[in-house]
């Protein structure tokens, strides 16, 4: 199968392209590289997929129409993976204009793409953001998610809404995955557990927001990575032929809770300071995976501590802590 993964030196990217090469795919990897957080975690990252004979990747920003719409035609593959995005909730606050050319403008070229040159499934990155302060736990694909609370989860919901269009009008088969805190090794510098596990091992402070009252459902990125797969493997085929799903662990984990695991993994203790509730932020997500769990006889289920004493025992390998 020759499967295009955007986003291929990002951290989800990265271990769905080594799966997919594992299997014996061939992987075409774009990205950007984009300096929005280390570009040397990235490029180690990249090092890792182009061992592989059977990885090509294209330094590329999905935001330009034309290079993109020639790497594709060049390529034309049977299955798409579209992982790049400008990720964070916080920092879409900053700087809005990245999110609207790196979600919604690359996003609708890469859909422009798949008109003129339709793959058996398009497959790409939602996010659990899209609901936003919906009170009703666990959060359905059913649920409203209208009323998001930052721009990142604007640009999601919008990504799933242009999805539907084209699934409508062209009968391109896409399923978006609305994916809950990925965590696990290759990790992003800028999300708690890289941002928390460093901290502790320097021994400065770390951030505690809404004083510790929030819940998050961890999801470990083995398990994305397994959901991923085998939702690639299955496009829909009703009418239109779109689907949202979420990929989660059904396991809110208090946020107390989840340092002290975090805490345990690395043999240190956290230096905590007490913040209020961060604009953007939710106070608990939770993921009913019931309907990925019918299509795909999977849902995610790493226990928090072990997907922890992974990450951490990664953390002190890549970045050298004795």
């Amino acid at each position: 199968m020759r499967v295009l993964v955007t986003g291929c030196a990002g951290f989800l990217g990265m271990h769905c392209a080594q799966r997919l090469l594992a299997r014996g795919d061939e992987v075409f990897g774009a990205d950007s590289l984009s300096p929005y957080y280390s570009v040397e975690l990235k490029r180690d990252r990249l090092r890792r997929l182009e061992a592989d004979a059977a990885f090509r990747f294209e330094p590329l920003d999905l935001a330009q129409g034309e290079p993109l719409a020639r790497f594709f035609d060049a390529v034309r593959p049977e299955r798409v993976l579209h992982l790049a995005a400008q990720p964070g909730v916080r920092y879409s606050l900053e700087n809005p204009a990245s999110y609207v050319q790196s979600n919604l403008v690359a996003f609708a070229n890469l859909l422009e793409c798949c008109r003129r040159r339709p793959p058996q499934h398009l497959v790409y990155a939602s996010s659990s953001s899209v609901y936003g302060v919906n009170p009703k736990l666990p959060w359905t694909e059913s649920d409203r998610v209208d009323q998001p609370i930052s721009l990142y989860a604007a640009t999601k919901k919008a990504n799933e809404l242009m999805a539907h269009v084209y699934s409508h009008l062209h009968g391109l088969p896409t399923s978006g995955l609305r994916y809950f805190t990925v965590y696990g090794p290759w990790g992003r510098p800028d999300m708690s557990p890289m941002l928390f596990a460093r901290a502790i091992l320097e021994g400065t402070p770390i951030q505690v927001f809404n004083h510790g009252d929030m819940r998050r459902d961890f999801t470990y990125v083995d398990d994305a990575v397994e959901a991923t797969m085998r939702v690639l493997e299955r496009p829909l085929a009703a009418t239109p032929p779109a689907r949202v799903l979420n990929v989660g662990n059904r396991q809110p984990v208090p946020l107390l809770e989840y340092i002290a695991l975090l805490e345990r993994a690395l043999g240190r203790t956290a230096v905590k300071e007490m913040k209020p509730m961060q604009p953007g932020d939710v106070p608990a997500t939770y993921a009913d995976t019931r309907a990925l769990e019918e299509l795909t006889d999977f849902a995610p289920a790493t226990p928090l501590a072990e997907g922890l004493a992974r990450f951490a025992e990664w953390v002190r390998r890549y970045y050298r802590y004795a």
